[in-house]
């Protein structure tokens, strides 16, 4: 079977075409035929050897990819009937340290799959799973009452504009970060208030509330520069493992995806919350899987808005 994986850790080049064993759904597994893989930061990290512990644990090639969307084509037993064979669904894939999305073909367990939205194609669902639950881990994390203010770094970005329009829809009023040239998208999104992204978004943040805001999801990791932004004894969760001293009484977390594997019921939430209209799914281009290395390569320059999805 035909997967894009890596053999040595290294740049986009590092990306080929291997071949990986035919998998059979086992008991309490759907197996899906993958349609298309969204490319994200974590896929750049395996691919480039940062993740090298976590991988090593087994052998090469190793295969990226965190978020998926296809058909199911084989049920093992024990599956309940919301899945079957011939289903439109979307996953999150976190199943290896390599994750393993970039295939034709995948085993997982039937509680991490969920129907696709309807009238979403292969590409868009791809680009919701992972984004879409890392964000509601962060909103869950944070803990805000209806009414309470969040802050958002890092809004253009996947995690960003789902954390926006996920804060709406639990009543927050939301004051996020922009280029110039991406205020009317971040508008787009739900955001309250839009103020220039930079060093001094903290600042920025202040002059709308002088107190502070009761919560922050730092999606773009700038860590201490943000904290000022935060109100005594408010909360911040940072998406790359940064966890504050407890400064000014402040709840510090940490925002991990995996934790929401198989959490059915926050991933079907995600694609009810598409076909009502309150998400939207941002594709930015597409790819063949032969053109992985030039996904990466897009995504490492920068300033994409919307996900780049590989098509099986």
């Amino acid at each position: 079977m035909r997967a894009i994986g890596i053999m040595e850790f290294g740049g986009p080049e590092a990306l080929e075409q291997v071949e990986v064993p035919e998998v059979h759904a086992g008991p309490g597994e759907v197996r899906i035929s993958i349609q298309a893989a969204t490319v994200n930061p974590t896929d750049v990290m395996t691919r480039n050897g940062s993740r090298a512990e976590q991988l090593k644990v087994d052998p090469a090639p190793y295969v990226p990819g965190m978020d998926i969307a296809g058909v199911v084509d084989e049920v093992g037993d024990g599956v309940d009937s919301r899945v079957k064979v011939g289903d439109a669904v979307m996953a999150m894939v976190v199943t290896k340290a390599s994750h393993c999305g970039y295939r034709e073909q995948i085993v997982l367990n039937a509680q991490s799959v969920v129907s696709a939205p309807a009238g979403a194609s292969h590409v868009e669902a791809a680009t919701l799973p992972m984004n879409g639950l890392t964000a509601r881990r962060s909103l869950d994390l944070l803990a805000l009452s209806p009414g309470q203010t969040l802050a958002v770094t890092g809004a253009a970005g996947a995690y960003g504009g789902y954390v926006i329009q996920q804060a709406k829809v639990d009543g927050l009023t939301v004051i996020a970060d922009a280029s110039e040239a991406d205020g009317a998208l971040i508008k787009s999104f739900g955001a309250d208030i839009v103020v220039r992204r930079g060093d001094d978004v903290a600042a920025r943040i202040r002059e709308h509330f002088p107190d502070g805001v009761d919560g922050l999801a730092d999606g773009a990791v700038m860590k201490e520069l943000a904290i000022p932004a935060v109100r005594d004894g408010g909360s911040f969760t940072s998406v790359r493992g940064y966890e504050g001293d407890g400064q000014r009484g402040i709840n510090f977390t940490k925002t991990f995806v995996r934790e929401y594997d198989g959490k059915t019921e926050k991933l079907d939430m995600l694609r009810q919350l598409v076909e009502d209209g309150a998400i939207t799914l941002r594709v930015a281009d597409t790819f063949t899987p032969e053109q992985a290395p030039d996904a990466h390569r897009r995504l490492e320059a920068g300033g994409t808005r919307g996900r780049l999805v590989i098509e099986f």
